[in-house]
């Protein structure tokens, strides 16, 4: 989507009425979903993973971990999720990537806080990077759209250059997880300037959808290389397996 449309669609967005993200009928407020759309999100609460946030079908100690983690600890400290990854929940990553539906950021971003409203501060925010390539044909990076609106309700930095993807890589939704390991095992990396910044910080990793946790985990282990005491992943939705 060119610039001039995304534009265009950001002006539609505060010119018209409120509408519902998904399904676009008017609503009372904006990035306010309607009562039906609402009810098909399944939001996640209750026991899960205490590393990587898969939930449990069954009542767990808080700091339990699933048999995945405790096999092969990932390099993440912590997956916070809003909603299970389903048709609707979906429709809002796509009317936010390939729409332009800007302001989609901000709905996501105020949901995002409540989940770390109460859990331990970070002390930056960083976006998933995307390859220049894949920047220059899309016009923006959907993770730093979500990043900076949470960035403004959290009062923390947004560190847009620290992390880098030093070359473009192949869509990973036909991937196993096994193919989708290796193709992003050595494609992020932090620049020098970051490294003299990250030394013992607490970094909230920002993306839209958390699928088999390649990219994230790619991420933070690079991350933790380069010095960062913590990592913790904030995304919208997640694929879910619900693990006993």
């Amino acid at each position: 989507m060119g610039l001039g449309r995304i534009l265009v669609r950001t002006f539609a967005d505060f010119a018209l009425p409120p509408r519902c993200p998904v399904c676009g009928v008017t609503v009372e407020e904006n990035h306010e979903f309607c009562l039906m759309c609402w009810q098909q999100l399944e939001f996640l609460a209750g026991p899960c993973c205490i590393q990587c946030g898969e939930p449990f079908a069954f009542e767990r100690s808080p700091e339990s971990k699933c048999g995945q983690c405790l096999a092969k600890p990932p390099h993440l400290d912590g997956v916070h999720a809003v909603v299970r990854y389903g048709d609707v929940s979906a429709k809002i990553i796509i009317r936010l990537k390939y729409g332009g539906r800007l302001g989609i950021a901000e709905l996501i971003a105020g949901h995002l806080h409540r989940l770390v409203a109460e859990g331990d501060p970070a002390d930056m925010i960083v976006p998933v990077p995307l390859h220049r390539s894949r920047l220059w044909s899309r016009g923006f990076n959907q993770s730093v759209l979500i990043a900076e609106a949470l960035g403004r309700r959290m009062a923390r930095d947004v560190s847009h250059n620290l992390l880098i993807r030093k070359r473009p890589t192949p869509p990973l939704k036909k991937m196993n997880n096994a193919e989708r390991f290796q193709t992003v095992k050595d494609v992020f990396d932090v620049t020098a300037k970051g490294r003299s910044l990250l030394s013992g910080k607490k970094i909230v990793l920002v993306d839209d959808v958390y699928t088999s946790g390649s990219t994230a985990n790619a991420c933070a282990r690079i991350l933790k290389a380069g010095g960062a005491q913590k990592v913790t992943l904030l995304c919208w939705a997640r694929v879910c397996h619900s693990v006993e």
